[in-house]
């Protein structure tokens, strides 16, 4: 695989360093580790996926070349936004927007600060809070469903949605992680078996399926 081929910006070997501080790793996965940066110059906070080129190998260069081409056309406040991508010192960068929390963290310490015990029903003010980040998540969902053609995700789970620092238009809830992402034509058959098993649609197991397989994923976020 050439990644140059990809249309990448080339800026030259230590382009990452003098532009960005690390200050920690916030995630790490079969596509690259993420890192929160801070821009030396514009002073913002940015999240960088780097993924070694030697381990972009034929299993995961189709899924990082479509990520970037996905995160590059949805460009909306649905999805984490994409700024940048380029090749450095055997590494693919891309630079996104950066979002402090998932949405599996928010489940896992919501019933504390709502003081609701395993087993005990929603009160009113977390059945409202609930209410919005489904709402929210389904519009995300709705949005890609909804382009011409059509997105499928692929692999929505709570990991691979996040919550916006700094919503500029009220919006909390992103999704992120197009690395599995493709589109739909009706005419079109897909990979079987890709994504996250737990929270894999049955039709996945074959070919033929649609943008229906992302709302059964979504069914197992359900405890929200």
């Amino acid at each position: 695989m050439v990644i140059g081929q990809s249309g990448l910006d080339n800026p030259g070997d230590g382009y990452y360093l003098t532009t960005f501080k690390e200050d920690e790793q916030i995630g790490k996965g079969g596509f690259g580790t993420v890192i929160k940066v801070k821009h030396k110059y514009d002073g913002n906070i940015y999240a960088i996926k780097r993924v070694a080129i030697k381990e972009i190998d034929n299993k995961y260069q189709d899924e990082t070349l479509r990520e970037l081409v996905s995160l590059a056309k949805v460009r909306s406040d649905f999805v984490v936004l994409y700024f940048n991508s380029w090749c450095e010192e055997n590494y693919l960068n891309i630079q996104m927007e950066y979002c402090s929390q998932s949405l599996n963290n928010i489940l896992a310490i919501k019933p504390q600060i709502f003081g609701r015990k395993k087993g005990q029903p929603l009160n009113l003010c977390e059945y409202f809070v609930s209410y919005e980040m489904l709402r929210e998540l389904l519009e995300c969902v709705q949005y890609l469903h909804e382009l011409n053609p059509p997105i499928i995700h692929r692999d929505l789970k709570p990991d691979n949605i996040l919550i916006a620092d700094k919503p500029r238009t009220g919006r909390f809830i992103k999704l992120c992680d197009f690395g599995l992402a493709t589109i739909h034509e009706a005419s079109m058959s897909h990979t079987k078996n890709v994504g996250t098993f737990r929270y894999m649609a049955p039709e996945m197991h074959d070919s033929n399926y649609t943008e229906k397989a992302d709302i059964y994923s979504l069914g197992f976020t359900r405890k929200l």
